[in-house]
C-alpha cells in the first residue's frame, strides 16, 4: 500500500510527476505538500487529512491510534515551475511527430507499411537521432536504401528536428487511478531508443 502511486501537483495545480503514497505522507506530515480530497476537491494539511473518517473497504494506513486514508493526489505546497523534460526518442514518437506520414513522397499508408529511415545513413555514420530519422514508405525506403538524398533522388518534405515536450507526464495506464483522470490526460508509456 505504501508503495502504491500518488499523482503530484505543482502549486498551480498542474500534474508533474508521480510519487509513493509513503513519500507523499512525508511530503504533507512536512508541510511541503497538501493532500487533496478527490471527492469533493478539499485541501488538507497533516493533521485535517488524518482527522477525515475512512469509509469501510476504502484503502488506508492502520497505526495504534489513527486510521490515515491513502492521498491519491498531493498539491506541492512551495514549487510552481513545470519541469523542463525532453521528448524520449523512440518510435513511437517519431511515428507522432512525422504524422504517420512518408517523410519522402507524403503518402499515409498502413502503419505497417512505415518504417524508420536514416537521412544519412548509419553506413556513412549517420546516427540514430531527431534530425536524423523520419518516417518512409516502404517504396520510398527501398527506393533510397543507403544512400544520400541527392543519390536516391529524394527530398524531404518537411526537416526533422527534436519536438517540443508538451507540459504533461506519461503514467503507464495500469498504475493510473480514476481519482487522476481530471488532472492526467490519456498518454502512451515512452520507450527510449538507443542512439
Amino acid at each position: 500500500m505504501l508503495n502504491s502511486p500518488a499523482l503530484v501537483l505543482n502549486r498551480g495545480w498542474y500534474p508533474i510527476g508521480t510519487t509513493t503514497v509513503r513519500d507523499a505522507i512525508c511530503l504533507v506530515f512536512r508541510e511541503a505538500a497538501k493532500a487533496l480530497d478527490h471527492q469533493d476537491c478539499s485541501i488538507h494539511d497533516f493533521d485535517s487529512w488524518t482527522s477525515l473518517s475512512v469509509a469501510r473497504g476504502e484503502p488506508c494506513i492502520r497505526t495504534v491510534r489513527l486510521s490515515i486514508r491513502i492521498p491519491e493526489v498531493i498539491i506541492l505546497t512551495r514549487y510552481d515551475a513545470i519541469p523542463h523534460h525532453r521528448v524520449p526518442f523512440s518510435r513511437r514518437n517519431i511515428y507522432k511527430r512525422d504524422r504517420y506520414r512518408c517523410q519522402y513522397c507524403g503518402a499515409r499508408p498502413p502503419v505497417a507499411e512505415l518504417t524508420v529511415d536514416h537521412v544519412v545513413p548509419r553506413s556513412m555514420g549517420g546516427r540514430s537521432t531527431w534530425k536524423n530519422c523520419v518516417l518512409a514508405c516502404l517504396r520510398c525506403n527501398r527506393r533510397k536504401a543507403s544512400r544520400t538524398l541527392s543519390d536516391a533522388r529524394l527530398r524531404l518534405r518537411v526537416s526533422p528536428r527534436e519536438p517540443h515536450w508538451s507540459p504533461c507526464i506519461s503514467i503507464p495506464v495500469a498504475k493510473r487511478r480514476a481519482s487522476w483522470e481530471q488532472f492526467v490526460s490519456e498518454k502512451y508509456w515512452n520507450v527510449e531508443l538507443d542512439e
